[in-house]
């Protein structure tokens, strides 16, 4: 990992609280910025979320869709997590934990918020970071890049139908018109100028060509995501002031999916006599989140100010320990895991 990514949460946690004091002593300066937006979607963080996907778009060769079959077990898995267990797995953790356990701490004109914001942060798996955390538990790289691909792919006709029947299903009323508009900017958009760049550079440059590319933009992409996590906590300053703990409340029901599904997906890999090699990012891939989708998609069909907004932004927060703690489960049962019956 390079230096930013390796302390990723020390810098979320920097921007938490620069973006919530800015927020609380210029309130009228994040209000503009607040306002600046076209068709519900906010310029200036709609601009830094392309920054931030893009670039990570570019990692992705959906040739390697053709490898596929060569692990179909892996993959099934990870499918049958990412789409069917993880999405509905949040919305139950969110209506137990905010509806009812935490629900007298929270405000309550913000709780069907914050549960939206959980089901938008899993709904959409990790498209950049699994590759990181694939390469720390020695994944096959090949099956990473494969399932990557595919997911992006699913996530293209799947993201918004699964969202939009966890919401009404939780009684929130859904924007369909925004939530296709946000599926359309940032998966459709950004896959297809991502595609078009890769397969241009490829043929001007190569594959040294490319990972020039990327090493430049990699600083730009995270930098992009520090300047959105300023912006999204400014916007929620005074809020957050107020009540400090909504953030440790809105990590719990994120913490424990990730646990329940890198360990559900990392058993059924067992249990089907995959290799560990698949088996471990398999894990990894059916638990960590797409936050810079879910974060965008928030802003967009709830606003800036939106505990969706706050609650997907935690996912941020918590994403680097709580994954390199998967990261280190997965790297020492690898005995435990190859000793089958």
């Amino acid at each position: 990992m390079g230096f930013f990514e390796r302390y990723l949460t020390l810098w979320v946690a920097l921007c938490i609280l620069v973006g919530t004091g800015l927020g609380y002593v210029f309130p009228g300066l994040f209000a503009t910025l607040a306002t600046a937006e076209i068709a519900k979607v906010n310029l200036p963080v709609a601009v830094l979320v392309w920054l931030m996907i893009i670039p990570m778009l570019l990692k992705i060769d959906f040739g390697a869709m053709r490898q596929v079959t060569q692990h179909w077990r892996g993959i099934g898995v990870t499918v049958f997590v990412n789409w069917a267990v993880k999405p509905f797995s949040m919305a139950l953790l969110g209506w137990f934990f905010i509806r009812h356990v935490f629900a007298p701490y929270l405000p309550v004109e913000q709780l069907d918020s914050y549960i939206a914001g959980l089901i938008l942060l899993a709904a959409a798996p990790c498209t950049a970071m699994v590759f990181v955390w694939s390469n720390l538990c020695e994944g096959d790289p090949e099956f990473t890049l494969s399932q990557v691909a595919l997911n992006d792919l699913i996530m293209v006709v799947a993201f918004a139908p699964i969202v939009g029947l966890l919401l009404g299903i939780s009684s929130i009323t859904v924007p369909w018109s925004t939530l296709l508009l946000s599926v359309m900017l940032y998966i459709v958009v950004p896959v297809i100028l991502a595609a078009i760049i890769r397969r241009a550079v490829l043929r001007k440059s190569g594959e040294q060509g490319l990972a020039r590319l990327l090493h430049r933009l990699g600083p730009a992409s995270l930098s992009a995501l520090l300047l959105t996590l300023v912006l999204l906590f400014g916007f929620q300053g005074r809020q957050i002031v107020d009540k400090p703990l909504i953030i440790a409340m809105l990590a719990v029901p994120i913490v424990i999916q990730v646990y329940f599904n890198s360990g559900l997906a990392y058993w059924l890999n067992r249990k089907l006599g995959v290799a560990h090699c698949v088996a471990g990012p398999s894990a990894l891939i059916g638990a960590s989140n797409f936050f810079e989708l879910s974060v965008a998609t928030a802003i967009a069909v709830f606003g800036v100010h939106s505990g969706a907004a706050l609650a997907t932004v935690v996912g941020v927060l918590v994403e680097v320990p709580v994954m390199l703690s998967v990261v280190r489960i997965v790297n020492s049962t690898k005995y435990w895991y190859s000793a089958r019956a």
